[in-house]
């Protein structure tokens, strides 16, 4: 897989299905053989678990011989044997699986896959392969040798560093796949021949980064999903994400909630302030006009009336008349200068 493990991470994504790498299914079988091997040191261990950690011992001890008598490669029958323990596997029955560097060959495609049962019914024809292992798509992502060393070429320093894709090991195992697969025998013409028929498409035509119109290709061939939803651990991470994002928005929506009464507070005060001062301005321009036209009223009163007035009003307070208001009239009509 010359870096399209993003494709089948958005596959395995879209499906819930298991992506299963050849370095892993490899690594987890060996971790299971070494833990039953370590039950025979428990000193309460039963019999029957005596006799299954003396068996995964005695095969781990087999596999290391096998590695290291192959070039630090496991022979095929252990690989197969380890893909076929998984591909059983509750989980991948239920949910499904994506292979991922293996079976690479016609003849590891027939073991894998092929029937090694007899069937139940005497009868019965048998089949040429297991059901439960047999995949229900089988894709060909084509591409020609250039089109796959730009691609290795391309791929970031951090992702090829520490694995195979380097140049000169991807050209190695290149020319290692092409001279073990010839014209007529390839993994494609195992299904073929069963009549599973591969669905080719050219890789070499999407431009995309992450291979995203082949992936919307491959959807669209294989179908909607049909396994089993979320898991309880991607369940409960969906809905703390959903909470996150809920929370999120709604302190968002008070934000701006809090933001819109701020600036709505803002100009009310804003409009009371500048209607006290128009109110003020208004007031003010009144007393300026009553200022105005009442100057030459007063200069009137104090000029002609004023006078006369207050030397009445002295006298009344003075003389302190039963009627005050006749005795001032009387005054005035009396010391009236313009009176002859």
């Amino acid at each position: 897989s010359s870096g399209i493990n993003a494709e089948y991470g958005q596959l395995c994504q879209h499906y819930k299905l298991h992506h299963l790498k050849i370095a892993d299914v490899i690594q987890e079988a060996i971790e299971k053989l070494e833990k039953q091997a370590a039950r025979a040191e428990a000193e309460d261990g039963e019999e029957g678990d005596d006799e299954a950690a003396q068996q995964a011992q005695e095969t781990l001890d087999l596999l290391n011989e096998s590695k290291q008598e192959n070039n630090d490669r496991y022979e095929d029958q252990y690989v197969i044997q380890f893909f076929t323990e998984k591909l059983l596997s509750m989980s991948c029955q239920n949910q499904g699986f994506v292979l991922d560097g293996f079976p690479k060959t016609y003849s590891q495609a027939k073991d894998l896959f092929g029937n090694k049962e007899e069937p139940e019914d005497e009868d019965a024809p048998k089949l040429e392969y297991n059901p439960k292992l047999m995949p229900e798509a089988v894709i060909s992502l084509d591409g020609d040798d250039d089109f796959l060393k730009k691609r290795v070429m391309n791929l970031p320093e951090l992702v090829v560093a520490g694995t195979h894709n380097t140049e000169d090991l991807f050209l190695k195992r290149l020319a290692e796949f092409r001279m073990i697969n010839t014209d007529d025998q390839t993994v494609l013409n195992y299904f073929d021949e069963l009549e599973v028929h591969p669905e080719h498409m050219d890789i070499t035509a999407d431009t995309s980064s992450n291979m995203s119109q082949v992936v919307q290709k491959v959807i669209k061939v294989v179908g909607a999903p049909r396994n089993y939803g979320p898991t309880e651990e991607e369940r409960l991470e969906l809905e703390r994400v959903e909470m996150e994002k809920r929370m999120k928005k709604e302190a968002l929506e008070k934000m701006e909630q809090q933001r819109k009464e701020d600036e709505e507070r803002k100009e009310t005060k804003r409009r009371k302030d500048e209607w006290s001062a128009r109110v003020r301005e208004v007031k003010e321009q009144e007393e300026e006009v009553l200022q105005a036209q009442s100057y030459p009223l007063r200069n009137y009163l104090m000029k002609h009336v004023m006078p006369t007035l207050n030397q009445g009003l002295i006298e009344v307070c003075k003389v302190r008349p039963d009627d005050a208001i006749d005795y001032l009239a009387e005054y005035l009509f009396e010391h009236n200068p313009q009176v002859d």
